[in-house]
């Protein structure tokens, strides 16, 4: 879901467009943390994230809050990075004995493939891929949106006088933001799932994103419980035992850890480091911001 371009520089803005909010940043010139971040409040029902029915409801009000988000983080540039709901994207991990070398050739074979696993036609969706090898061949980790809904997006952007130069579903963007070369566990709550990812030396193994109906006043101990099954599964297929666990999205993130601890084990940190934001991001608070902050300082 990136620009077609081979040399397109990493923009320095990325927003955001969750279920209840609009949430910009733009990285300070290093590269390696958030300078200015804006976030603007959205009415209930304006998105409403779906893998394929309509999920801007709002185009106005949500071109008002693109505007307002990136002119709040003084916008220099046009280019965005376009951070979209997880449940708008299907991440799928496919697992390959080989693939081809030639990219278009591969993305044929991951498209093929990902037939399965869709509940629409692979042909009419965007596709975007990262090959990484394991110790039986090649995993595939595909994100894929269907048309219609990434049209939907990037043309919210476009109406607010931005470029999409590269789409991320929220989860993968924050990813951005881990230290993950031993066993890690990521956990990120908004309004509306709970994504949960498991990495080691720095590849994704594990991808899912669950209903949350309590939002962020999920209680640790309903945290873990939800966490606890993909937590076995990865100790059961990998044979390792987590030994890192990140929280996002909460506004205490110490509530959970005595209960994610308990479960596994692991030191338990937020995702969005202090030295990660800036003291200058204004009224943002960082436990909202890992999409946003994983985007720009990977």
């Amino acid at each position: 879901m990136k620009s077609s371009s081979k040399h397109v520089r990493r923009p320095t803005l990325a927003c955001e467009i969750a279920a209840d909010r609009v949430l910009a940043g733009r990285a300070a010139d290093t590269g390696r943390m958030v300078e200015m971040a804006s976030a603007r409040e959205l009415a209930p029902g304006t998105v409403v994230p779906d893998l394929m029915e309509a999920n801007l409801r709002d185009g106005a009000a949500i071109r008002q809050a693109i505007e307002s988000a990136l002119g709040g983080v003084g916008a220099r540039s046009r280019d965005v990075i376009a951070i979209l709901p997880d449940t708008s994207v299907r991440v799928v991990l496919l697992d390959f004995e080989t693939l081809p070398s030639k990219r278009d050739e591969a993305e044929a074979v991951v498209r093929f493939r990902l037939k399965k696993s869709l509940p629409f036609d692979p042909a009419n969706a965007r596709i975007s891929y990262h090959a990484q090898s394991t110790d039986k061949g090649v995993q595939a980790v595909a994100a894929v949106v269907l048309n219609t809904v990434l049209e939907e997006y990037e043309s919210a952007f476009r109406d607010a006088g931005y470029n999409p130069g590269m789409v991320m579903p929220s989860m993968l963007a924050a990813l951005g933001g881990a230290d993950a070369e031993r066993p890690t566990l990521v956990v990120k709550v908004d309004a509306r799932t709970i994504g949960i990812a498991i990495l080691d030396r720095e590849q994704l193994l594990l991808v899912r994103t669950l209903e949350n109906v309590r939002g962020v006043t999920i209680t640790g101990d309903q945290l873990a419980e939800e966490v606890y099954p993909s937590v076995v599964f990865f100790q059961d297929t990998y044979k390792l035992n987590i030994e890192r666990v990140y929280v996002a999205g909460l506004p205490e993130a110490g509530v959970a850890a005595p209960a994610l601890k308990n479960q596994s084990g692991a030191l338990v940190e937020e995702l969005v480091a202090k030295s990660q934001i800036g003291s200058t991001t204004g009224t943002v608070p960082r436990w909202r911001m890992a999409g946003v902050v994983g985007a720009l300082i990977s």
